[in-house]
């Protein structure tokens, strides 16, 4: 995770608060696997002095978006932010419409198959809503979850739809953030986008995860402002490459026409 001040966002911009912004820094260290971290832990993460993060954490404990452990000193996360959670999701004007069609694309010829509605933030996607099929075996992963922009099919498809000039921010801040990494993200792009030229949908199949499978496809909000991505996905040992592609390429493009603005003409 880089610094706050080499964010692209931050450099030049007057209006940039960087405390307001390294706050939510270290709201983002948490992971899904993790219950509670430490100061130390925050400072490694975030590359802020341990001072600095001691303030944000105190700060951060006032407000109700951490909570500290009396046992053990460290942190997690607060009931504050599972508010600005639900918020985020009861703003989601296409919530329902979506909802309605992952049940339709996971009552497809595959039983094994998720379907995801997910949200750009950074250089990660989010899970806003998640449908599983019924059998026991199928991805496991819920709303919040986070998934790389570059590499996985849903990201990909987000990436796709973005305007030409924020796809390129996102491509800058990703090779400034892994410079180390250029070759790949630039790659990955193309990828995406001659997969999108070819298909009318993107793939990841086992490049984000090996075992993970998956196509997607950009929805534009209702009201035109933001991008969404709407995938179908599953094991790799259940859900191939050649079903994806065949059973529900052109299930999901059917899908995002009705979620998104086409869907109201």
């Amino acid at each position: 995770m880089s610094r706050i001040n080499d964010d692209m966002e931050a450099e030049g911009d007057r209006n940039f608060v960087t405390a307001i912004a390294r706050g939510f820094e270290v709201l983002r260290c948490f992971r899904l696997d993790e219950t509670t971290l430490t100061n130390q832990e925050i400072a490694s993460r975030t590359r802020l002095p341990k001072p600095t993060v001691s303030r944000l954490t105190y700060t951060l404990c006032k407000l109700g978006y951490l909570v500290q452990s009396d046992a053990t000193g460290a942190y997690r996360l607060g009931a504050g932010v599972l508010a600005l959670g639900f918020s985020a999701l009861a703003g989601m004007e296409i919530g329902a419409l979506a909802k309605q069609e992952m049940r339709k694309l996971c009552s497809g010829p595959n039983p094994y198959v998720t379907a995801a509605l997910a949200e750009r933030h950074r250089l990660q996607v989010i899970y806003m809503a998640v449908r599983r099929s019924n059998q026991a075996v199928s991805l496991t992963m819920n709303v919040g979850a986070r998934l790389p922009l570059f590499y996985s099919a849903i990201g990909r498809a987000v990436l796709v739809g973005m305007p030409q000039d924020e796809r390129e921010e996102m491509l800058q801040l990703a090779i400034r953030e892994h410079p180390e990494n250029e070759a790949v993200i630039r790659k990955s792009l193309g990828e995406a986008q001659e997969d999108f030229a070819k298909y009318g949908f993107t793939t990841s199949f086992g490049k984000w995860r090996k075992e993970v499978n998956g196509i997607a496809v950009p929805v534009e909000a209702l009201d035109g402002d933001r991008i969404y991505g709407l995938n179908v996905g599953g094991p790799s040992f259940l859900v191939s490459p050649d079903i994806l592609i065949s059973e529900y390429g052109s299930r999901l493009i059917e899908s995002a026409r009705m979620i998104g603005r086409q869907g109201t003409g």
